[in-house]
């Protein structure tokens, strides 16, 4: 070779080498350059947002998709962040006023709802643990034996002695032979039910519980369905609407007649006051061979609940029967769906309600805490345990 040959050579190589050493060194200096830029500009930001941008992957471009995502991702934490913030709600109902409420459930209602397994199990764990509805909720047989003296529920000083005569109305055992039920329904009395066309998804429902005997047939019946299977009954209403059972003996059987073969849910045991009316309701329908079946709550899982849900923040003198029946359908069901749970004077827009979907009758002053119990109720919604029916249905 040619000592110039020789030359052109050594020089070939050495660019190659110094190609080789631009390449390993210069070229990811961009990338870190890019990393260090990003980590800069978000600094501040919430995590859920730094994940866009982590140190593995090259700045997103400005797309379509990358804003709805981090969209999506905003939502998520304001969500969490509301949820966080209303847990404390419970301790503060007495700073809030309707339209604070109202706020709030317009707040809610913009982050989706999704049922949370693990909160749920766990909330039921904890009333299973205190309370056990499946087996404590109703009189019994097996779990109230002839000779037993049993303490009314609020008037616990006083005693009632089971003989053979009342031991003959409980049944034997528990009756809810369907449990778990998969999909429930918990039909209140809110006014809130007037124009929503919730009677078919309603009537959909695998066990559907009402409160009160309110009335279910004619016009209203597309708002609050039909279907029940068990609704609770207040003696007080029951003397003042039918007396004593005698003289309108024939308008109470054909009101309760709309009722199917469900059980009416007595608190004969709550107050003295409350047992001999219970008993004439018993009595009356096996009479009159009618198809609907009378149980009595248990005051001694009356008493248990309201300790669980003193423990909550819930102090007022009685427990309304909607939170009775909403505790009783988590232990009872899979899915729980509220309608009619609204203790509000009016609308989130603004329209005016009556208290009532059948009337405008309002509830004594101090018995019951609504507000308390109502923020109680959203808080098992935001926690993915039960779902709450905010606005009118969706028709089938």
């Amino acid at each position: 070779m040619r000592p110039g040959g020789a030359l052109l050579a050594l020089l070939a190589s050495l660019l190659l080498l110094l190609r080789l050493i631009w390449s390993s060194t210069d070229e990811p200096a961009r990338p870190r350059l890019l990393v260090e830029v990003s980590r800069e500009a978000t600094h501040g930001t919430p995590a859920a947002l730094r994940t866009l941008r982590s140190p593995a992957t090259s700045l997103p471009r400005a797309t379509n998709s990358t804003y709805l995502d981090e969209n999506s991702l905003r939502l998520t934490e304001r969500c969490s962040n509301l949820q966080d913030g209303f847990r404390t709600l419970s301790n503060k109902t007495k700073k809030y006023s309707e339209d604070d409420y109202l706020q709030i459930i317009t707040n809610i209602q913009s982050c989706p709802w999704k049922r949370q397994v693990e909160e749920y199990e766990n909330f039921r764990a904890e009333l299973t643990s205190c309370c056990d509805a499946v087996q404590n909720l109703i009189v019994s047989q097996n779990n109230t034996p002839v000779g037993t003296n049993m303490s009314y529920e609020v008037e616990n000083k006083n005693e009632i002695l089971i003989r053979e005569n009342i031991f003959s109305m409980f049944p034997v055992s528990q009756p809810f032979v369907g449990y778990p039920y998969n999909q429930c329904a918990v039909v209140g009395n809110g006014g809130i039910l007037n124009m929503s066309l919730c009677g078919a998804e309603i009537d959909k429902s695998d066990f559907v519980f009402r409160c009160n005997l309110p009335p279910t047939t004619g016009n209203v019946s597309k708002d609050v369905g039909s279907k029940t299977n068990l609704v609770t009954v207040n003696p007080s209403i029951i003397r003042l609407k039918y007396g004593n059972l005698k003289e309108k003996k024939a308008i109470f059987l054909e009101d309760v007649a709309t009722y199917g073969d469900a059980f009416l849910l007595l608190p004969a045991f709550s107050f003295r006051a409350n047992t001999g009316a219970s008993f004439k309701v018993y009595n009356t329908l096996k009479e009159s061979k009618a198809r609907q079946k009378v149980i009595y709550f248990h005051p001694k899982y009356l008493r248990n609940l309201a300790l669980f849900w003193r423990t909550k923040g819930v102090t007022e003198y009685r427990l309304s029967s909607g939170l009775m029946i909403t505790s009783v359908a988590i232990a009872l069901c899979e899915n729980v769906k509220l309608y009619g749970f609204w203790p509000f004077s009016k609308t989130v827009q603004d329209t005016p309600l009556s208290h009532h979907y059948y009337d405008n009758n309002l509830p004594k002053r101090g018995f019951h805490e609504m507000p308390k119990e109502y923020s109680q109720i959203l808080q098992l919604y935001v926690k993915g345990i039960l779902k709450l029916q905010f606005n009118k249905c969706e028709r089938a």
